[in-house]
């Protein structure tokens, strides 16, 4: 197999977009003032987001279980969910990875131009696809735009979108086991190239820090399978969901108050000993 190549030139600052020099930057003309650079702030806040993910893993496993007890393995759309994640498994193994490669690259570098529009920027003509990578230039970027791709799985939206205007105009439900058959597929294609490159490093990570874009990239993927959890799965609903949520979080607060104390006496114990220790060399 061939390993996935670079999707962005590295010797480009800023993978993918232009974007005019930041005011935090040292030889902005403008820069007057220490401030606090935003890579600080941003790790900072994967801190606090850190937990949230943690205690939503939890949650969704719960789920998960309790949903396969109640038959989730004998549906229809799970079956044809998890059909579609074997498929691209079986073509992952099979199909060179170039090939693969081509419609990821097109799709990565497709969803950072429709984020940088949702932005209101300005997507520059060049826009280039190809086995070896890809780039599209553009007047801007942030956290989101530089993110996008690893978190929003475009083909698996187009399949709904699609899904969704084509049940306007006929009775689909009888095909409703193509959705998640392409949903599963789809997915399973947007999540092991994700791991794939976020593996290999990318610069696009580097943007909000890499701790922070990893939390961030993991907790919205999270949601998105926990949403996808809640149609197919059995005796699943919103409100249990929460409600485990909330039970789970109140037990990792309980659990972080008792490790404190824990710590606390634990530093106590080693201040004291380390203070008697000292006090018997001075003698």
């Amino acid at each position: 197999m061939n390993d996935s190549p670079d999707l962005f030139d590295p010797e480009e600052p800023t993978p993918q977009c232009d974007r005019p020099r930041h005011p935090d930057h040292p030889d902005h003309p403008e820069q007057t003032t220490a401030t606090i650079p935003k890579s600080w702030v941003k790790f900072i806040i994967g801190l606090f987001l850190l937990p949230v993910a943690l205690i939503l893993t939890e949650t969704f496993f719960q789920a998960f279980t309790a949903s396969i007890q109640h038959g989730l393995l004998a549906t229809q759309s799970f079956g044809c969910f998890a059909a579609g994640m074997v498929l691209l498994g079986i073509l992952f193994f099979i199909v060179p990875r170039q090939i693969l490669m081509w419609p990821y690259v097109f799709g990565h570098e497709m969803t950072h131009a429709i984020w940088v529009k949702l932005f209101g920027g300005n997507v520059s003509d060049h826009f280039h696809v190809s086995l070896d990578g890809g780039h599209v230039l553009t007047d801007r970027v942030n956290t989101w735009i530089a993110l996008a791709p690893y978190f929003f799985p475009l083909y698996s939206f187009l399949v709904v979108t699609l899904y969704g205007a084509a049940s306007l105009a006929a009775d689909l439900s009888a095909y409703r086991w193509v959705l998640f058959l392409l949903l599963g597929f789809t997915m399973a294609f947007h999540l092991v190239f994700t791991c794939l490159l976020i593996a290999k490093g990318q610069p696009d990570l580097h943007y909000g820090g890499t701790f922070f874009s990893l939390v961030l990239i993991y907790l919205i993927n999270l949601l998105i399978i926990t949403g996808l959890l809640l149609l197919t799965g059995k005796d699943i609903s919103l409100t249990s969901l929460g409600h485990d949520f909330v039970e789970n979080t109140k037990d990792f607060v309980q659990f972080t108050k008792e490790l404190a104390g824990f710590l606390g006496i634990l530093v106590t114990f080693i201040s004291d000993w380390i203070s008697d220790l000292w006090k018997g060399f001075a003698k």
